[in-house]
């Protein structure tokens, strides 16, 4: 059995629109008081007109509908997780074909699919697409789950020296994802088999890639600044600066923040009251994202491939 720091967490969700014609991401959390055990579901849907915000209210539903199911038993729940989290995926992922095989108009739907699962000072996760997940400890603002996204695999071969860092920073297929939820089997999974370590202090950030419209050094200032606030706060202060930057094409956003705290500490910090948020800007049109299949060229051969063929979503 893994030894155990008797944690607690203080956690809250946060979400927005953006300038979208919808909102296609999708957030739920449950860290039930005085159990030191708890879960995020995130999904950020793709598809547009395709129905990609279903997408991510299925993906979400169904993830945390098994781990809800399986959480009367954390001990037994842990012991398992792995074939958990890949079934609660794979359940997932059969209800978006189930649904899209009846629509027709539905087809080109998918979702990202992000859910850390905490149990005290362990925390564990699966992840499929680009929707990150962040630690920061000491100043320091690590993303810690795998990037499923053309953006990765671009600065991989920056880092190799086998593309020119203007051309990865410019190339239009930069945001594309190479793995995501959409009803036909899921390429690539990051899930984690050991647990991560984590203490009083550290701030767990999952979210939809739309907070990444802030760059990380911003982020990480805000968590640096609020590291005393409760979770709702810093949630609320994150969307705030999203809402300041006033990007025509800002992305949705969903996150969960997730505090570990001692509850035995002497002196734990009073709760603050949450930031206020602005009222959401109008509307824009929606910018595409794709889902594509990697190259299979000279210039691709360092990146894996994928196992099945994706087609792009409508918009």
């Amino acid at each position: 059995m893994l030894h155990s720091a008797e944690l607690e967490y203080d956690a809250a969700t946060a979400i927005s629109q953006g300038r979208r014609e919808r909102q296609e991401d999708a957030v739920a959390a449950d860290f039930p008081a005085g159990t030191g055990t708890g879960f995020a579901v995130l999904a950020d849907g793709m598809g547009g007109h395709a129905a990609g915000d279903i997408a991510s209210r299925i993906v979400v539903t169904e993830v945390f509908s098994e781990l809800k199911l399986q959480a009367g038993d954390p001990a037994a729940l842990e012991q398992a997780i792995g074939a958990v989290l890949h079934q609660a995926a794979s359940g997932a992922d059969a209800c978006l074909g189930e649904y899209a095989s009846h629509r027709p108009q539905a087809r080109g739907m998918g979702a990202t699919l992000l859910a850390p699962v905490l149990f005290h000072d362990r925390m564990y996760w699966i992840s499929a697409g680009d929707s990150p997940l962040y630690l920061f400890r000491d100043g320091r603002l690590i993303r810690l789950n795998a990037d499923h996204s053309m953006a990765a695999e671009f600065d991989g071969l920056v880092a190799q020296g086998r593309m020119d860092p203007a051309e990865a920073a410019s190339h239009p297929d930069r945001h594309c994802v190479t793995s995501v939820l959409t009803g036909a089997g899921i390429p690539r999974i990051d899930c984690r088999s050991a647990p991560v370590r984590l203490q009083a202090g550290d701030i767990v950030l999952a979210a939809s890639d739309g907070l990444q419209f802030l760059p990380e050094a911003d982020i990480a200032a805000v968590l640096a600044a609020e590291c005393r606030s409760p979770s709702a706060r810093i949630g609320a202060v994150l969307m705030q600066r999203l809402e300041e930057l006033n990007a025509p094409e800002q992305d949705n956003a969903a996150l969960c923040v997730i505090k570990p705290f001692d509850p035995h500490a002497a002196n734990p910090a009073p709760p603050q009251p949450a930031a206020p948020q602005q009222q959401p800007a109008a509307p824009r049109p929606r910018a595409g994202r794709r889902v594509i299949t990697m190259l299979a060229s000279a210039t691709w051969s360092a990146a894996p491939d994928a196992r099945r063929n994706k087609t792009d979503a409508p918009v």
